[in-house]
Protein backbone atom coordinates (compact mmCIF):
# COMPACT_ATOMS: atom_id res chain seq x y z
CA UNK A 1 0.00 0.00 0.00
CA UNK A 2 1.58 3.24 -1.07
CA UNK A 3 2.04 6.25 1.05
CA UNK A 4 -0.54 9.00 0.74
CA UNK A 5 2.15 11.44 -0.26
CA UNK A 6 3.80 10.93 -3.60
CA UNK A 7 7.00 12.61 -2.51
CA UNK A 8 7.47 10.03 0.22
CA UNK A 9 8.48 12.76 2.68
CA UNK A 10 5.45 12.67 4.95
CA UNK A 11 4.31 10.03 7.37
CA UNK A 12 0.97 8.50 6.45
CA UNK A 13 -1.91 10.46 7.91
CA UNK A 14 -5.06 9.23 9.60
CA UNK A 15 -3.61 5.95 10.83
CA UNK A 16 -3.87 6.47 14.58
CA UNK A 17 -6.66 7.54 16.90
CA UNK A 18 -6.47 8.40 20.59
CA UNK A 19 -6.46 4.73 21.62
CA UNK A 20 -3.63 3.82 19.25
CA UNK A 21 -1.37 6.60 20.52
CA UNK A 22 -2.21 5.81 24.15
CA UNK A 23 -1.25 2.17 23.51
CA UNK A 24 2.19 3.27 22.31
CA UNK A 25 2.74 5.66 25.19
CA UNK A 26 1.53 3.48 28.07
CA UNK A 27 3.42 0.55 26.58
CA UNK A 28 6.56 2.69 26.53
CA UNK A 29 6.18 3.38 30.26
CA UNK A 30 6.14 -0.43 30.79
CA UNK A 31 4.00 -0.35 33.97
CA UNK A 32 4.55 -4.00 34.87
CA UNK A 33 8.30 -3.50 34.62
CA UNK A 34 8.00 -0.43 36.82
CA UNK A 35 5.99 -2.37 39.40
CA UNK A 36 8.51 -5.19 39.52
CA UNK A 37 11.61 -3.00 39.29
CA UNK A 38 11.17 0.60 40.42
CA UNK A 39 8.39 0.48 43.02
CA UNK A 40 10.04 -1.95 45.51
CA UNK A 41 13.26 0.08 45.39
CA UNK A 42 11.35 3.37 45.80
CA UNK A 43 9.64 1.90 48.87
CA UNK A 44 12.61 0.35 50.66
CA UNK A 45 15.24 2.98 49.79
CA UNK A 46 12.71 5.81 49.69
CA UNK A 47 9.63 6.74 51.70
CA UNK A 48 8.19 3.29 52.49
CA UNK A 49 4.37 3.44 52.68
CA UNK A 50 4.34 6.94 51.13
CA UNK A 51 5.35 5.66 47.69
CA UNK A 52 1.78 5.48 46.28
CA UNK A 53 1.24 9.12 47.20
CA UNK A 54 4.55 9.98 45.55
CA UNK A 55 3.41 8.48 42.25
CA UNK A 56 0.12 10.39 42.50
CA UNK A 57 1.94 13.67 43.19
CA UNK A 58 4.38 13.16 40.31
CA UNK A 59 1.49 12.31 37.96
CA UNK A 60 -0.29 15.53 38.91
CA UNK A 61 2.92 17.48 38.33
CA UNK A 62 3.26 16.00 34.86
CA UNK A 63 -0.35 16.91 34.10
CA UNK A 64 0.80 20.52 34.48
CA UNK A 65 3.42 19.89 31.82
CA UNK A 66 0.75 18.37 29.59
CA UNK A 67 -1.39 21.51 29.66
CA UNK A 68 1.15 23.55 27.73
CA UNK A 69 2.39 20.54 25.76
CA UNK A 70 -1.12 19.79 24.51
CA UNK A 71 -1.74 23.45 23.68
CA UNK A 72 1.47 23.50 21.63
CA UNK A 73 0.47 20.29 19.81
CA UNK A 74 -2.64 22.14 18.63
CA UNK A 75 -0.40 24.66 16.87
CA UNK A 76 2.57 22.55 15.75
CA UNK A 77 2.24 19.06 14.27
CA UNK A 78 5.55 17.31 13.69
CA UNK A 79 7.11 13.86 14.08
CA UNK A 80 9.97 15.39 16.07
CA UNK A 81 7.70 17.07 18.61
CA UNK A 82 10.28 18.41 21.07
CA UNK A 83 12.52 19.45 18.20
CA UNK A 84 9.71 21.46 16.60
CA UNK A 85 8.38 23.00 19.82
CA UNK A 86 11.76 24.21 21.09
CA UNK A 87 12.73 25.32 17.58
CA UNK A 88 9.56 27.39 17.19
CA UNK A 89 10.34 29.34 20.37
CA UNK A 90 14.13 29.51 20.51
CA UNK A 91 15.19 28.92 16.92
CA UNK A 92 16.23 25.87 14.85
CA UNK A 93 19.65 25.50 16.51
CA UNK A 94 18.07 25.13 19.94
CA UNK A 95 15.52 22.79 18.40
CA UNK A 96 18.25 20.55 17.02
CA UNK A 97 20.04 20.62 20.38
CA UNK A 98 16.88 19.39 22.08
CA UNK A 99 16.43 16.74 19.40
CA UNK A 100 19.91 15.34 20.03
CA UNK A 101 19.21 15.17 23.76
CA UNK A 102 15.84 13.51 23.07
CA UNK A 103 17.43 10.94 20.79
CA UNK A 104 19.95 10.09 23.51
CA UNK A 105 17.04 9.60 25.88
CA UNK A 106 15.07 7.30 23.59
CA UNK A 107 18.07 5.31 22.38
CA UNK A 108 19.34 4.71 25.92
CA UNK A 109 15.95 3.61 27.25
CA UNK A 110 15.61 1.16 24.38
CA UNK A 111 19.09 -0.17 25.12
CA UNK A 112 18.18 -0.49 28.79
CA UNK A 113 15.12 -2.53 27.88
CA UNK A 114 17.16 -4.73 25.54
CA UNK A 115 19.44 -5.54 28.49
CA UNK A 116 16.55 -6.26 30.86
CA UNK A 117 14.80 -8.35 28.20
CA UNK A 118 17.86 -10.47 27.49
CA UNK A 119 18.66 -11.06 31.14
CA UNK A 120 15.07 -11.93 32.04
CA UNK A 121 14.56 -14.25 29.06
CA UNK A 122 17.83 -16.07 29.73
CA UNK A 123 16.64 -16.85 33.25
CA UNK A 124 13.10 -17.82 32.33
CA UNK A 125 14.01 -19.97 29.35
CA UNK A 126 16.69 -21.79 31.36
CA UNK A 127 13.85 -23.18 33.48
CA UNK A 128 12.56 -24.87 30.33
CA UNK A 129 15.97 -26.30 29.47
CA UNK A 130 16.77 -23.68 26.84
CA UNK A 131 20.12 -22.35 27.98
CA UNK A 132 21.33 -19.49 25.81
CA UNK A 133 23.28 -16.31 26.60
CA UNK A 134 21.26 -13.14 27.20
CA UNK A 135 22.34 -11.58 23.94
CA UNK A 136 20.74 -14.38 21.89
CA UNK A 137 17.29 -13.46 23.22
CA UNK A 138 18.09 -9.78 22.87
CA UNK A 139 19.01 -10.18 19.20
CA UNK A 140 15.81 -12.15 18.53
CA UNK A 141 13.83 -9.24 19.99
CA UNK A 142 15.96 -6.80 17.99
CA UNK A 143 15.06 -8.56 14.72
CA UNK A 144 11.33 -8.63 15.53
CA UNK A 145 11.26 -4.99 16.59
CA UNK A 146 13.07 -3.90 13.43
CA UNK A 147 10.67 -5.89 11.24
CA UNK A 148 7.50 -4.60 12.91
CA UNK A 149 8.72 -1.01 12.76
CA UNK A 150 9.43 -1.29 9.04
CA UNK A 151 5.97 -2.74 8.40
CA UNK A 152 4.24 0.41 9.71
CA UNK A 153 3.07 2.02 12.89
CA UNK A 154 -0.50 0.68 12.82
CA UNK A 155 0.71 -2.92 12.88
CA UNK A 156 2.78 -2.00 15.90
CA UNK A 157 -0.21 -0.35 17.58
CA UNK A 158 -2.21 -3.57 17.35
CA UNK A 159 0.62 -5.58 18.87
CA UNK A 160 1.20 -3.02 21.62
CA UNK A 161 -2.50 -2.74 22.36
CA UNK A 162 -2.93 -6.47 22.92
CA UNK A 163 0.13 -6.72 25.16
CA UNK A 164 -0.75 -3.62 27.15
CA UNK A 165 -4.34 -4.70 27.86
CA UNK A 166 -3.16 -8.07 29.21
CA UNK A 167 -0.51 -6.35 31.31
CA UNK A 168 -2.89 -3.82 32.84
CA UNK A 169 -5.56 -6.45 33.53
CA UNK A 170 -3.09 -8.66 35.41
CA UNK A 171 -2.06 -5.74 37.62
CA UNK A 172 -5.67 -4.74 38.27
CA UNK A 173 -6.66 -8.31 39.17
CA UNK A 174 -3.89 -8.40 41.77
CA UNK A 175 -4.66 -4.91 43.09
CA UNK A 176 -8.41 -5.47 43.42
CA UNK A 177 -7.88 -8.82 45.14
CA UNK A 178 -5.44 -7.38 47.70
CA UNK A 179 -7.47 -4.25 48.38
CA UNK A 180 -10.64 -6.30 48.79
CA UNK A 181 -8.87 -8.66 51.21
CA UNK A 182 -7.35 -5.85 53.25
CA UNK A 183 -4.02 -7.52 53.95
CA UNK A 184 -2.54 -8.19 57.41
CA UNK A 185 -3.85 -4.83 58.70
CA UNK A 186 -7.43 -5.85 57.93
CA UNK A 187 -8.11 -2.84 55.72
CA UNK A 188 -6.68 -0.15 53.46
CA UNK A 189 -4.74 2.59 55.24
CA UNK A 190 -5.03 5.55 52.87
CA UNK A 191 -3.36 7.96 55.29
CA UNK A 192 -0.21 5.81 55.43
CA UNK A 193 0.23 6.24 51.67
CA UNK A 194 -1.25 9.64 50.87
CA UNK A 195 -0.78 11.83 53.95
CA UNK A 196 1.74 14.60 53.11
CA UNK A 197 3.98 13.76 56.07
CA UNK A 198 4.32 10.17 54.84
CA UNK A 199 4.98 11.20 51.24
CA UNK A 200 7.76 13.47 52.53
CA UNK A 201 9.15 10.83 54.92
CA UNK A 202 12.95 11.05 55.03
CA UNK A 203 13.04 14.52 53.52
CA UNK A 204 13.52 15.77 49.98
CA UNK A 205 17.26 15.09 50.07
CA UNK A 206 16.71 11.66 51.62
CA UNK A 207 14.01 9.01 51.36
CA UNK A 208 11.31 11.20 49.82
CA UNK A 209 13.72 12.48 47.19
CA UNK A 210 14.75 8.95 46.23
CA UNK A 211 11.11 7.91 45.83
CA UNK A 212 10.33 11.02 43.77
CA UNK A 213 13.30 10.32 41.49
CA UNK A 214 12.14 6.74 40.87
CA UNK A 215 8.56 7.93 40.31
CA UNK A 216 9.65 10.53 37.72
CA UNK A 217 11.71 7.88 35.94
CA UNK A 218 8.69 5.55 35.81
CA UNK A 219 6.77 8.03 33.64
CA UNK A 220 9.37 8.23 30.88
CA UNK A 221 7.61 7.75 27.54
CA UNK A 222 4.34 9.60 28.14
CA UNK A 223 5.62 12.63 26.24
CA UNK A 224 5.82 10.63 22.99
CA UNK A 225 2.17 11.38 22.16
CA UNK A 226 3.00 14.39 19.97
CA UNK A 227 5.53 12.39 17.96
CA UNK A 228 2.61 10.56 16.33
CA UNK A 229 0.70 13.76 15.53
CA UNK A 230 1.32 13.56 11.78
CA UNK A 231 -0.06 10.03 11.69
CA UNK A 232 -3.11 10.71 13.83
CA UNK A 233 -6.68 11.08 12.61
CA UNK A 234 -7.06 14.62 13.94
CA UNK A 235 -3.73 16.02 15.20
CA UNK A 236 -5.28 19.15 16.71
CA UNK A 237 -7.42 17.10 19.11
CA UNK A 238 -5.98 13.58 19.15
CA UNK A 239 -2.58 14.44 20.65
CA UNK A 240 -4.01 16.48 23.52
CA UNK A 241 -6.55 13.80 24.43
CA UNK A 242 -3.97 11.03 24.16
CA UNK A 243 -1.55 12.92 26.42
CA UNK A 244 -4.10 13.39 29.18
CA UNK A 245 -5.33 9.81 28.90
CA UNK A 246 -1.79 8.42 28.98
CA UNK A 247 -0.74 10.34 32.09
CA UNK A 248 -4.05 9.57 33.78
CA UNK A 249 -3.75 5.84 33.13
CA UNK A 250 -0.10 5.64 34.19
CA UNK A 251 -0.73 7.68 37.36
CA UNK A 252 -3.78 5.68 38.37
CA UNK A 253 -2.11 2.37 37.67
CA UNK A 254 1.06 3.08 39.65
CA UNK A 255 -0.83 4.69 42.54
CA UNK A 256 -3.45 1.96 42.90
CA UNK A 257 -1.16 -1.04 42.44
CA UNK A 258 1.55 0.36 44.74
CA UNK A 259 -1.19 1.03 47.34
CA UNK A 260 -2.22 -2.61 46.98
CA UNK A 261 1.41 -3.66 47.50
CA UNK A 262 1.60 -1.61 50.72
CA UNK A 263 -1.71 -3.09 51.87
CA UNK A 264 -0.67 -6.62 51.02
CA UNK A 265 2.57 -6.43 52.99
CA UNK A 266 1.15 -4.40 55.88
CA UNK A 267 2.15 -0.92 57.01
CA UNK A 268 4.24 -2.01 59.99
CA UNK A 269 5.88 -5.00 58.32
CA UNK A 270 6.48 -3.39 54.90
CA UNK A 271 10.30 -3.05 55.12
CA UNK A 272 10.78 -6.59 56.44
CA UNK A 273 8.53 -8.05 53.76
CA UNK A 274 10.34 -6.24 50.93
CA UNK A 275 13.68 -7.52 52.23
CA UNK A 276 12.29 -11.04 52.55
CA UNK A 277 10.70 -11.13 49.09
CA UNK A 278 13.49 -9.40 47.15
CA UNK A 279 16.66 -10.82 48.71
CA UNK A 280 18.99 -13.18 46.89
CA UNK A 281 21.79 -14.73 48.95
CA UNK A 282 21.04 -12.22 51.69
CA UNK A 283 21.23 -9.17 49.42
CA UNK A 284 18.03 -7.04 49.58
CA UNK A 285 16.51 -5.84 46.29
CA UNK A 286 18.69 -8.21 44.28
CA UNK A 287 15.41 -9.51 42.84
CA UNK A 288 12.87 -6.66 43.24
CA UNK A 289 10.37 -8.51 41.01
CA UNK A 290 10.07 -11.06 43.78
CA UNK A 291 7.96 -8.59 45.79
CA UNK A 292 5.09 -8.38 43.30
CA UNK A 293 5.30 -12.09 42.50
CA UNK A 294 5.22 -13.08 46.18
CA UNK A 295 2.10 -10.97 46.67
CA UNK A 296 0.54 -12.58 43.63
CA UNK A 297 1.28 -16.06 45.00
CA UNK A 298 -0.20 -15.13 48.39
CA UNK A 299 -3.37 -13.31 47.37
CA UNK A 300 -4.32 -14.72 43.96
CA UNK A 301 -2.35 -17.82 43.10
CA UNK A 302 0.70 -19.08 41.26
CA UNK A 303 -1.26 -19.10 38.01
CA UNK A 304 -1.32 -15.29 37.95
CA UNK A 305 2.35 -15.15 38.94
CA UNK A 306 3.23 -17.33 35.96
CA UNK A 307 1.19 -15.13 33.65
CA UNK A 308 2.76 -11.98 35.04
CA UNK A 309 6.23 -13.46 34.62
CA UNK A 310 5.65 -13.71 30.89
CA UNK A 311 3.81 -10.41 30.72
CA UNK A 312 6.94 -8.73 32.09
CA UNK A 313 8.69 -10.08 29.00
CA UNK A 314 5.91 -8.83 26.71
CA UNK A 315 5.93 -5.47 28.51
CA UNK A 316 9.62 -5.13 27.79
CA UNK A 317 9.04 -6.05 24.15
CA UNK A 318 6.24 -3.50 23.89
CA UNK A 319 8.58 -0.85 25.25
CA UNK A 320 11.25 -1.79 22.71
CA UNK A 321 8.79 -1.35 19.86
CA UNK A 322 7.44 1.94 21.19
CA UNK A 323 10.88 3.52 21.58
CA UNK A 324 12.02 2.18 18.21
CA UNK A 325 9.13 4.06 16.61
CA UNK A 326 9.80 7.21 18.63
CA UNK A 327 13.53 7.32 17.83
CA UNK A 328 13.07 6.63 14.13
CA UNK A 329 10.61 9.53 13.89
CA UNK A 330 13.14 11.89 15.41
CA UNK A 331 15.64 10.87 12.74
CA UNK A 332 12.89 11.44 10.16
CA UNK A 333 12.32 14.97 11.47
CA UNK A 334 16.06 15.71 11.46
CA UNK A 335 16.34 14.46 7.90
CA UNK A 336 13.47 16.65 6.78
CA UNK A 337 15.05 19.67 8.48
CA UNK A 338 18.37 19.22 6.68
CA UNK A 339 20.36 18.23 9.77
CA UNK A 340 20.68 14.65 8.49
CA UNK A 341 20.79 13.55 4.86
CA UNK A 342 17.61 13.71 2.78
CA UNK A 343 17.38 9.94 2.83
CA UNK A 344 16.10 10.13 6.39
CA UNK A 345 13.19 12.29 5.24
CA UNK A 346 11.71 9.54 3.09
CA UNK A 347 9.18 6.87 4.02
CA UNK A 348 8.86 3.35 2.62
CA UNK A 349 5.70 2.01 0.88
CA UNK A 350 4.25 1.13 4.29
CA UNK A 351 4.62 4.73 5.43
CA UNK A 352 7.40 4.04 7.95
CA UNK A 353 10.55 6.22 8.19
CA UNK A 354 12.79 3.44 6.90
CA UNK A 355 16.21 5.07 7.24
CA UNK A 356 15.41 6.12 10.80
CA UNK A 357 14.28 2.62 11.71
CA UNK A 358 17.45 1.09 10.25
CA UNK A 359 19.77 3.62 11.95
CA UNK A 360 18.06 3.07 15.30
CA UNK A 361 18.53 -0.68 14.95
CA UNK A 362 22.16 -0.38 13.82
CA UNK A 363 23.02 1.83 16.82
CA UNK A 364 21.31 -0.61 19.19
CA UNK A 365 23.11 -3.59 17.67
CA UNK A 366 26.48 -1.84 17.95
CA UNK A 367 26.02 -1.10 21.67
CA UNK A 368 24.74 -4.61 22.38
CA UNK A 369 27.78 -6.12 20.67
CA UNK A 370 30.06 -3.82 22.67
CA UNK A 371 28.52 -4.95 25.96
CA UNK A 372 28.85 -8.58 24.91
CA UNK A 373 32.52 -8.20 23.94
CA UNK A 374 33.27 -6.25 27.14
CA UNK A 375 31.51 -9.00 29.14
CA UNK A 376 29.28 -6.47 30.93
CA UNK A 377 26.09 -7.51 32.70
CA UNK A 378 22.83 -6.92 30.78
CA UNK A 379 20.94 -5.71 33.87
CA UNK A 380 23.48 -4.33 36.34
CA UNK A 381 25.30 -2.43 33.58
CA UNK A 382 23.26 -2.08 30.39
CA UNK A 383 19.86 -1.65 32.05
CA UNK A 384 20.75 0.56 35.01
CA UNK A 385 23.28 2.76 33.21
CA UNK A 386 21.14 3.42 30.15
CA UNK A 387 17.79 3.94 31.93
CA UNK A 388 19.36 6.48 34.27
CA UNK A 389 20.71 8.49 31.34
CA UNK A 390 17.23 8.45 29.82
CA UNK A 391 15.66 10.01 32.90
CA UNK A 392 18.07 12.97 32.74
CA UNK A 393 17.77 13.45 28.98
CA UNK A 394 13.99 13.50 28.83
CA UNK A 395 13.45 15.79 31.80
CA UNK A 396 16.11 18.18 30.51
CA UNK A 397 14.24 18.51 27.23
CA UNK A 398 10.83 18.74 28.93
CA UNK A 399 12.08 21.77 30.88
CA UNK A 400 13.01 23.48 27.62
CA UNK A 401 9.65 22.52 26.09
CA UNK A 402 7.79 24.07 29.03
CA UNK A 403 9.76 27.29 28.57
CA UNK A 404 9.22 27.10 24.81
CA UNK A 405 5.46 27.01 25.32
CA UNK A 406 5.62 30.27 27.29
CA UNK A 407 7.83 32.01 24.72
CA UNK A 408 5.81 30.78 21.72
CA UNK A 409 2.43 31.93 23.03
CA UNK A 410 3.87 35.28 24.20
CA UNK A 411 4.66 35.90 20.54
CA UNK A 412 1.77 34.17 18.81
CA UNK A 413 -1.04 34.59 21.34
CA UNK A 414 -4.17 32.51 20.96
CA UNK A 415 -4.26 30.73 24.33
CA UNK A 416 -5.47 31.66 27.79
CA UNK A 417 -3.07 32.55 30.60
CA UNK A 418 -3.43 29.15 32.28
CA UNK A 419 -2.32 27.16 29.24
CA UNK A 420 0.25 29.63 27.96
CA UNK A 421 1.91 30.83 31.17
CA UNK A 422 0.85 29.51 34.58
CA UNK A 423 0.84 25.76 33.85
CA UNK A 424 4.05 25.64 31.74
CA UNK A 425 5.99 27.86 34.17
CA UNK A 426 4.87 25.72 37.11
CA UNK A 427 5.80 22.56 35.20
CA UNK A 428 9.25 23.97 34.34
CA UNK A 429 9.91 24.60 38.03
CA UNK A 430 8.67 21.15 39.08
CA UNK A 431 10.60 19.41 36.30
CA UNK A 432 13.76 21.29 37.25
CA UNK A 433 13.26 20.05 40.79
CA UNK A 434 12.76 16.50 39.46
CA UNK A 435 15.89 16.76 37.30
CA UNK A 436 17.90 17.91 40.31
CA UNK A 437 16.69 14.91 42.32
CA UNK A 438 17.46 12.46 39.52
CA UNK A 439 20.96 13.85 39.00
CA UNK A 440 21.74 14.10 42.71
CA UNK A 441 20.56 10.51 43.30
CA UNK A 442 22.10 9.17 40.08
CA UNK A 443 24.57 7.11 42.08
CA UNK A 444 21.63 5.11 43.46
CA UNK A 445 19.64 4.98 40.23
CA UNK A 446 22.58 3.79 38.11
CA UNK A 447 24.78 2.14 40.74
CA UNK A 448 27.67 4.51 39.98
CA UNK A 449 28.54 5.79 43.46
CA UNK A 450 32.08 6.76 44.39
CA UNK A 451 34.10 3.99 45.94
CA UNK A 452 33.15 3.38 49.57
CA UNK A 453 29.97 5.49 49.37
CA UNK A 454 26.52 4.19 50.39
CA UNK A 455 24.21 5.82 47.80
CA UNK A 456 21.09 5.21 49.91
CA UNK A 457 22.21 7.81 52.48
CA UNK A 458 21.06 11.43 52.15
CA UNK A 459 24.60 12.73 52.53
CA UNK A 460 25.70 10.64 49.55
CA UNK A 461 23.93 12.87 47.02
CA UNK A 462 26.19 13.79 44.06
CA UNK A 463 28.88 11.31 45.21
CA UNK A 464 29.56 9.89 41.75
CA UNK A 465 32.36 7.87 40.24
CA UNK A 466 34.09 9.26 37.09
CA UNK A 467 31.93 6.91 35.01
CA UNK A 468 28.87 8.22 36.82
CA UNK A 469 29.74 11.82 35.98
CA UNK A 470 30.27 10.88 32.34
CA UNK A 471 26.86 9.25 32.16
CA UNK A 472 25.14 12.13 33.97
CA UNK A 473 26.57 14.73 31.61
CA UNK A 474 26.00 12.77 28.37
CA UNK A 475 22.57 14.35 27.55
CA UNK A 476 24.02 17.83 28.05
CA UNK A 477 26.98 16.94 25.83
CA UNK A 478 24.59 15.60 23.18
CA UNK A 479 22.61 18.85 23.25
CA UNK A 480 25.82 20.85 22.79
CA UNK A 481 26.84 18.64 19.87
CA UNK A 482 23.41 19.13 18.34
CA UNK A 483 23.74 22.90 18.56
CA UNK A 484 27.18 22.80 16.94
CA UNK A 485 25.99 20.48 14.16
CA UNK A 486 23.01 22.75 13.48
CA UNK A 487 25.37 25.73 13.23
CA UNK A 488 27.70 23.89 10.86
CA UNK A 489 24.82 22.71 8.67
CA UNK A 490 23.31 26.21 8.58
CA UNK A 491 19.94 24.81 9.58
CA UNK A 492 18.58 28.30 10.14
CA UNK A 493 18.94 28.89 6.37
CA UNK A 494 17.44 25.57 5.33
CA UNK A 495 14.36 25.79 3.14
CA UNK A 496 12.97 22.82 5.04
CA UNK A 497 12.92 24.53 8.42
CA UNK A 498 9.50 26.11 7.86
CA UNK A 499 8.09 22.71 6.96
CA UNK A 500 9.42 21.12 10.09
CA UNK A 501 8.64 24.00 12.41
CA UNK A 502 5.07 24.63 11.34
Amino acid sequence: MASENSDGQSLRKGRLGVAGIVFFVVAASAPLVGMTGAVPVAMLAGNLTGTPGTYLAVGLALLLFSVGYAAMSNKVTNAGAFFAYVGKAFGPKAGVASAFASIVGYITIQLAIYGFFGGLMAGQMAAYGLNAPWYVWTLVAWALVTGLSLLSVDVGAKVLGTLMIAEVLSLLVLAVTILSNGGPDGGVNLAASFAPENILLGGITGGAGIAIAFAFASFIGFEATAIYGEESINPKKTVAKATYWAIGIITALFSIVSLAMVTGMGVATLPDKIVEYSSVDGVPLANPAGVLFALSDTYVGNWLTQIMGWLVVSSLFAGLLAFQNATSRYFFALGRSGVLSKGFAKTNPSGAPQAGVILTSVLAAAVIVFFVVANLDPILNLFFWMSSITAIAIFLVEIFVSLAVVVYFMRAGGENVWKSKIAPIASALLLTFGLYLIMSRFNLLAGTASEGVDPSLAESAWALSPLGWGLVLSPFIAALIGYVVASMRNVHHSKMVDDVLS
